[in-house]
């Protein structure tokens, strides 16, 4: 099963070329959607309609994207898979598909392909209701972690998935992992870290000259983004809590999490099958998200 339910599709295309991939979620209709961002330097598309100020509630598509705002692109390709799939919103008009996206930045080179609408829809037409793979393959086959010492240090990162369920409450969770700080294991031990020497100046406490030293922009191209699917019952404020409080799973895995350099960003996604409390679901959630980031590295 996809994320521990059989409804929801994943997704992925791959370019190991340009080291660089897109992942898809593809819920079944009427699914609630939800977005939290904590980090300071986010790429999105959707998330003022699916934040909780927003009047978005029905999803009917998550895009984990490779290439940073270029690959925002690609959900162009699921938008338009959608409308030819009949998933959307039913206007007098058209039918309009609701679909969230979120980048990392693992540019390379500006000459190498990047993703576009034809990658979207490729990881669209690929997606089944299998256990989507992890490691070096859709958002992360270009992710790297471990870059508070400075980029040269840094390690692979990658995509991850877990799932935990309580009763009859399943939440799963995908996650890209790309994050500026080391991946974490539950004891605190590093997992996937910086290979700078001990002792080496480290963000945040390394001082302001040496960061401002480091090649421009180095520091801001970091990000752990990901998507929750659960299948449980919630409002939309209730589902924009639990994916706020999601992110304690990347500060439990993640050190340091959501800096100013990073663009931490999470989708949640309800199909609303199972009555339950929105206190339950934020915990699996938070448990998942941080297997899910220890799973991209292992």
């Amino acid at each position: 099963m996809a994320l521990g339910l059989d409804s929801v599709l994943v997704g992925m295309w791959t370019d190991d070329e340009a080291a660089t991939g897109v992942t898809v979620i593809l819920p079944p209709a009427g699914t609630l959607g939800a977005i939290a961002v904590r980090g300071g330097a986010p790429g999105t598309r959707e998330a003022a309609a699916l934040g909780p100020t927003g009047s978005g509630v029905e999803c009917h598509g998550v895009v984990l994207c490779g290439n940073s705002v270029f690959g925002l692109a690609a959900a162009d390709g699921v938008v338009q898979w959608c409308v030819e799939e009949g998933r959307g919103l039913e206007l007098a008009s058209a039918v309009i598909p609701v679909v969230g996206a979120a980048v990392v930045y693992d540019i390379t080179s500006p000459d190498l392909p990047r993703p576009g609408p034809a990658s979207g829809r490729a990881a669209c037409e690929a997606a089944t209701n299998a256990e989507p793979a992890s490691g070096r393959v859709g958002v992360g086959r270009g992710c790297t972690v471990g870059k508070a010492a400075g980029r040269p240090f840094r390690v692979e990162g990658g995509q991850g998935t877990a799932v935990v369920s309580d009763g009859e409450v399943v939440v799963g969770a995908i996650m890209g992992v790309n994050s500026f700080g080391d991946v974490i294991a539950a004891d605190g031990s590093i997992l996937a870290g910086s290979t700078a020497p001990a002792g080496s100046p480290r963000y945040p406490s390394a001082p302001i000259e040496e960061i401002a030293a480091w090649e421009p922009g180095d520091q801001r191209a970091n990000t752990t983004i990901g998507c929750i699917v659960t299948n449980a019952r919630l409002t939309k404020p209730d589902a924009c809590r639990a994916a706020d409080l999601a992110h304690t799973g990347i500060a439990r895995s993640v050190q340091p999490p959501h800096t100013q350099v990073d663009g931490d960003a999470l989708f949640l996604l309800a199909t609303g099958e199972v009555e339950t409390r929105v206190d339950l679901v934020a915990d699996l959630a938070a448990q998942a998200v941080a297997a899910a980031v220890r799973d991209s590295v292992s």
